[in-house]
Order: C-alpha cells, then structure tokens, then sequence
C-alpha cells in the first residue's frame, strides 16, 4: 500500500510539473502571436519571403496548442492519480503514448529533410538581405524592425556588415553602416565588425547541440516512465476495485 500511495504521489507531483509548464509555454505561444515586434514577425513582413516559411511562422499556434496539450495531459495525470480514475489514467496513457510517437517521427522526419532546411535557410537569407538593400534607411517599418533586431541579439545584418552595401541607409549615410555593426557606435561605422544574425543564432544552436540532444532524450525517458507508472495504477485500481 505504501508504494501505491508513493506513486500516487509521483504521478501527482509529476503531472503538476508538466501543468505549470503548460501554462508557461501557452502563454509564451500567446505573447508571440501579440507582439507585433517579434522576429517571426518581422521576418514574414520581408518580401519576396519564401513560402515553405509561413510554416514556422506558425510557431504562435504550435506553442498555444502545445500548452494546452500539456495542460490537459497534467490535469488527467493529476485527477487520474489522485481520484484514482482508471478512465483518466488510460486517457493519460493514451495522450503522452501518441506524442510519444509523434516525436519520434519528428526526429526521423528532421534527419531526413535536413538537406531541405539548408535550401530553405537560404532562401530566407536571400530575401532578408535584398529587403535590407531595398528598403533599410528607405522604409521606416523595415529600419526601424531591423534596428530592435540586430540591438535585441547583438548582431549587424543577416549574414554580416556587407548586407547593407547599395542599401538606401549605406548611400545616404556616406557608405557607413549602421551603429549596431560596430563595437564602437559611438562614431561613424565604416567597418562592421559585428557578427551577422543568422551565423549567431546558428552558432548558439550549435554549441548547445549536446544539450539539446540530451532534453530530448530526458524527456523521452520521463514519457516512457509516466506512461510506466499509469498502467501501474491503472491495473492496481482495477485489481483492487475487484
């Protein structure tokens, strides 16, 4: 009885994790779709934008319904443990087993159309940097939403400083750059020497890679163990409940 009651306790303080962290990422979901100021809005109000990307400008919808998922999946675990419900622990199970397989066939999809994402990257950087020669110093919405970029994430340009070469702001400013691509903004910035965005961005990915791979990983393993520990209950109630 004791460890019936163990687990009990376990799936409860579990699932209450896994609830708060639901009402975490439901609201980070929520902010991205109202800041207006985001990255992911700016980049799809950049011409020319490849289309495959209004996928991931989506992300506002995935992480709402992500949180909700989640909040669901740590009522059930919570009520289903507490209450000792078989319906809601096999709803449970049931829940965290198809996203356990969904994941899965993420992972596979991602190693298999990793060579599509390189093209798509591309595709992005090419429109990003002919919208920073078009309209950067021209048009006040794309200046001003490429100053709280670079500013936020301390970089200068997409790709780097040569970005602004031939733009409305480089010719109009006698061929300097803007302030966020020199360490010293201070005075005139004739040699940028800022990294680019994207090469930061993606280096932060990169050196986290392990890290990444391993909450992958631990979440895999906690799934597993949730859905372990329901069926547990579960045939533990029905058995006593005979």
């Amino acid at each position: 009885m004791g460890c019936f009651q163990f687990l009990k306790f376990m799936m409860f303080a579990f699932n209450g994790i896994i609830f708060l962290a639901g009402v975490a990422i439901l609201g980070v979901g929520i902010w991205v779709k109202v800041d207006s100021g985001s990255v992911l809005n700016f980049l799809g109000k950049i011409d020319n934008m490849p289309t495959e990307l209004s996928q991931v400008l989506n992300v506002g919808y995935l992480l709402i319904a992500v949180g909700i998922l989640l909040v669901i999946i740590g009522f059930l675990g919570c009520c289903g443990a507490m209450k000792e419900s078989k319906c809601m622990l096999l709803l449970f199970f049931i829940i965290v087993l198809l996203i356990f397989i969904a994941e899965v066939a993420g992972a596979v999809v991602i190693l298999v159309f990793r060579p599509l994402a390189e093209e798509l990257f591309n595709k992005v950087g090419q429109a990003a940097v002919s919208n920073i020669k078009q309209d950067y110093g021209n048009n006040t919405d794309v200046t001003g939403l490429w100053n709280s970029t670079m500013s936020t994430f301390k970089c200068c340009g997409f790709y780097n400083s040569s970005d602004f070469k031939g733009s409305p702001y480089y010719k109009s400013h006698n061929n300097t750059f803007p302030p966020q691509c020199c360490l010293n903004s201070g005075s005139a910035c004739t040699n940028g020497t800022i990294t680019g965005c994207f090469p930061k961005i993606r280096k932060l990915i990169d050196d986290n890679t392990a890290a990444i791979v391993g909450v992958a990983l631990g979440i895999a393993a906690l799934e597993l163990c949730a859905m372990a520990v329901s069926m547990i209950l579960y045939c533990r109630i029905k058995s006593e409940s005979v």
